[in-house]
């Protein structure tokens, strides 16, 4: 029972060969992927693979940090803030959750703009009463300031690679963490899954991004390479890894 909580069935390298892709995740044992949207289109994209593949995909609406979506090229005109959260508010049956949303002070700089987006986001999240997947590179303290002044509950920090005391705030605040495939390779991701609870861990694979092998695009298949090297980092089986990130899942969304 696999859960990928956290990918990118539209973007390129997935959405050519979906009917594969989907395949491969259900011969790995994946029972529920999560496709992100990031913008107004990748919004009704996500709906449009749900109706595919009912059966094993879930959507999620997202509106990325704007300026960073701006600066990726990842938006053709200007967005509505507004106007899609009420699509949001309109679909929210047909959303499991909210995300993903946050901060980037990577790619973005205008951080005013963002925080005014990113608060009327977790205001109809937390109206809707939908699990917030957060993105927040390189503004982890900004991203973690305003979820708790919102008095947000149901969270999960997506690919959070802050140092360990923002995990522990985090934590702290009874946030989840979603843990990509790459921690095979990336020694911050393994260090929090050795820091942080059991309990308190989702696997997600940010497909096409993120794949723990050099040579190939990421897709939901790989979280099994997750359960692994959790299951190596925490001297736990595999199977037991598996079924507490499934009761994760089923806490946060369903």
């Amino acid at each position: 029972m696999l859960v990928d909580v956290h990918a990118h069935l539209d973007f390129e390298g997935l959405r050519e060969r979906l009917d594969e892709v989907i395949a491969n995740a259900k011969n790995a044992g994946v029972r529920s992927i999560i496709t992100s949207g990031v913008n107004p289109e990748t919004n009704r994209l996500a709906l449009d693979i749900v109706n595919r593949y009912p059966d094993i995909v879930h959507a999620s609406w997202g509106l990325y940090p704007i300026d960073a979506l701006e600066r990726e090229g990842l938006v053709g005109k200007p967005i509505d803030v507004d106007s899609e959260i009420e699509f949001l508010i309109k679909n929210k049956d047909k959303f499991i959750s909210v995300g993903e949303v946050g901060l980037d002070l990577h790619s973005g700089k205008d951080l005013a703009r963002q925080k005014e987006a990113f608060g009327k986001v977790l205001d109809a999240a937390k109206k809707l009463n939908k699990t917030v997947l957060v993105h927040s590179r390189k503004a982890e303290s900004e991203a973690l300031d305003m979820l708790e002044s919102h008095g947000m509950k149901k969270v999960i920090m997506h690919c959070f690679t802050a140092r360990k005391h923002a995990v522990k705030r985090a934590y702290d605040l009874g946030y989840y963490f979603s843990i990509p495939p790459v921690i095979v390779r990336l020694q911050q991701f393994q260090e929090m899954a050795e820091l942080v609870d059991i309990n308190h861990i989702l696997t997600e694979t940010d497909a096409p991004f993120l794949s723990p092998f050099k040579d190939k695009r990421n897709e939901p298949a790989f979280v099994v390479e997750t359960i692994n090297k959790i299951a190596e980092i925490k001297k736990m089986d595999k199977t037991e890894v598996m079924n507490n990130i499934w009761m994760n899942y089923q806490k946060l969304f369903l």
